[in-house]
């Protein structure tokens, strides 16, 4: 009897099971979003010295915890590539990073616009702020690095290395505001740093959000495989025309 991880190591068993659980953690998180954007915006009060402009949180601390937990999801896969040569591991790593990327230039975004009325200015060169920054160029990085050889095994390893190595900027991120003197706020802790009536809506974006990005990386994941099951049956396609028109040469 295979394990749940065997079976998902075989990508044939990857794509029908994905395909069961696909629509229901897009449709489920759809609806968590739609029901946290309503209590973020009409249940919800302002808060007594933000005002209206506390309901950026509500987008800002979802994408920022995800900008961090996919970036931590791509250094496993890369592990896994490297360690274990899963057949979906460099498939998982691969789609996750365009996604990452994305939610860390929203969190970006909307820290900014957060930022702005209460510091006074869009931007500043604070310690959680430029260490976000640099995970955002991580990600670019090891997008690019991806797409900058012919050779997808050399390009795979040499990009799980530098995921590897870049998972260092997580804990970083994650202490800044105590290591250094830092106008960004601590850490947000749902039991005692966010008042009760804008707890559950946190929350609820909170994984909506993130079930949203299971549903975007199973997806990228299904595209990606489905890809490299055409790339190689065009090779073969290639390889069977070349044999059969060297035969007709001799």
């Amino acid at each position: 009897m295979q394990t749940l991880t065997q079976q998902l190591a075989n990508p044939t068993r990857f794509m029908e099971l994905s395909s069961k659980v696909l629509p229901w953690a897009s449709g489920i998180a759809a609806a968590l979003i739609v029901y946290g954007l309503y209590l973020a915006f009409f249940d919800s009060p302002a808060d007594y010295q933000q005002g209206e402009t506390v309901r950026i949180m509500y987008i800002h601390v979802p994408c920022a915890w995800l900008s961090m937990m996919i970036y931590g999801l791509i250094a496993v896969s890369s592990f896994g590539l490297l360690v274990f040569r899963h057949p979906l591991a460099d498939v998982s790593a691969k789609a996750a990073a365009p996604i990452g990327a994305a939610f860390t230039f929203l969190a970006l975004l909307t820290g900014s616009l957060w930022g702005k009325p209460m510091w006074g200015t869009y931007w500043v060169w604070d310690a959680r702020l430029t260490s976000v920054l640099i995970l955002f160029f991580l990600y670019l990085g090891l997008i690019a690095l991806r797409a900058a050889f012919e050779d997808e095994s050399a390009g795979a390893k040499l990009t799980a290395v530098l995921a590897l190595v870049g998972v260092t900027i997580l804990p970083i991120i994650k202490f800044s505001v105590n290591w250094w003197n830092t106008l960004h706020q601590p850490s947000t802790d749902f039991t005692s740093t966010v008042d009760p009536s804008m707890r559950w809506p946190l929350l609820v974006m909170a994984l909506g959000f993130t079930l949203m990005f299971f549903a975007m990386h199973l997806k990228a994941m299904r595209n990606e495989v489905m890809r490299r099951r055409v790339k190689a049956m065009r090779a073969q396609a290639v390889a069977g025309r070349d044999r059969l028109a060297g035969q007709a040469a001799e």
